[in-house]
């Protein structure tokens, strides 16, 4: 009899520890997010409220907008997970794979997690290490290999096509024509640098602003096949432009907004005026101009981190206001003046379009390409 009793305690005190036990055990949560990032903040607060009510919860955190190998490690718990992760926030529970901020998803995943116990998705992955060797190195994950084809000679290229055009030729002549007008090389000199340092100012912004806000969104693979599709089209548009100028469209600026502009450029007298207007007349010629921009946005935004994409950017808008600075430069030598500088943009019209047309449309084919052969 009191062997009988004896079993029957062990197994009731078995009965009673166990919840304990399993509420005393830690439970990983793996967050991926990007400084920033508004959905990210919100994830992050809410883990940070769980994380007071269950002390129990060990959160591991990865920024991977500035950091290179959190967002290696991120593609690397993707792969094993087998799930995209082109946005974030992005939580790994166990084996739940939240993306997005889905603030009921997370709790009651987490709770139930505590309630019943769930395996740790960072031993899920050290597992699929010792299993398959250790294919999460850096060169190794897919954020590596997506980065190799956002070469800088893409950068270069689409940068020189958008460098070209003649929009921004015809706005920085008439700039500096309406500011020798007073007489003054030295001060046409001035204005044409600061008109210059305007245009690369506001363009570097817009450019920031654009890939921070695509790469937030959680987007990026979505976005990139976008591109794609208005490279292809944005090059077709060019060539056209080529073949039968002026018909049905011109890749340029509007017409209709052409007296304005002219208005505005033409009133310009001083070197502040030139820096001011810069900015007014970057929202004129973005219709014209943002094409090969925002392709090179959209592959950033997919392949890159901030660390990576500011210096690109960099790269990209001061071969974009290098024509401006060579025009300038070579008026003020007297190398060359304003009314053969126009000449010379009007009478390469066409061959500039095509010259984008092709550019912009091989990039747009590789781009799908690339899609439709799983490299993205």
């Amino acid at each position: 009899m009191r062997k009988i009793i004896m079993v029957l305690a062990t197994f009731a005190l078995f009965f009673i520890w166990a919840p304990v036990a399993d509420a005393a055990d830690n439970l990983d949560v793996v967050f991926f997010h990007g400084r920033g990032c508004g959905h990210c903040a919100k994830s992050e607060a809410l883990l940070e409220q769980m994380k007071d009510e269950h002390p129990e919860i060990t959160v591991h955190s990865h920024e991977v907008y500035f950091d290179d190998d959190s967002r290696g490690l991120m593609f690397e718990f993707g792969r094993v997970y087998d799930v995209d992760v082109s946005g974030i926030p992005m939580m790994f529970i166990g084996n739940t794979v939240i993306s997005g901020h889905r603030p009921q998803q997370i709790v009651s995943t987490i709770e139930r997690c505590l309630e019943i116990g769930c395996p740790s998705s960072l031993e899920k992955v050290e597992a699929d290490h010792e299993n398959n060797g250790n294919p999460g190195a850096p060169e190794d994950t897919e954020a590596s290999e997506a980065l190799k084809k956002l070469t800088i000679p893409v950068v270069i290229s689409a940068a020189a096509v958008d460098a070209i055009n003649p929009c921004a030729f015809a706005v920085l002549i008439l700039l500096i024509t309406a500011v020798l007008s007073g007489g003054n090389r030295r001060r046409s000199t001035m204005a044409g640098l600061a008109f210059t340092a305007s245009i690369f100012i506001s363009y570097f912004l817009m450019g920031l602003g654009l890939y921070s806000a695509i790469a937030a969104s959680g987007l990026s693979r979505t976005f990139y096949i976008v591109i794609a599709v208005l490279a292809i089209l944005l090059g077709l548009f060019n060539l056209k432009d080529y073949l039968w100028y002026g018909k049905w469209f011109v890749m340029e600026v509007p017409m209709s907004w052409r007296p304005t502009m002219k208005k505005l450029v033409g009133g310009v007298t001083s070197v502040p005026g030139a820096f001011t207007v810069g900015f007014l007349v970057s929202l004129f010629l973005l219709p014209c101009t943002s094409g090969p921009y925002i392709i090179i946005l959209g592959l950033l935004a997919k392949a890159s981190t901030h660390a990576i994409a500011i210096p690109l950017l960099l790269l990209y808008n001061f071969i974009f206001v290098l024509p401006m600075l060579v025009i300038t430069i070579a008026i003020a030598k007297g190398i060359t003046t304003t009314k053969k500088a126009e000449e010379w943009r009007q009478g390469k019209l066409r061959i500039l379009h095509l010259i984008a047309g092709i550019v912009i449309l091989g990039l747009g084919l590789v781009m799908l390409g690339s899609v439709f052969l799983g490299h993205v």
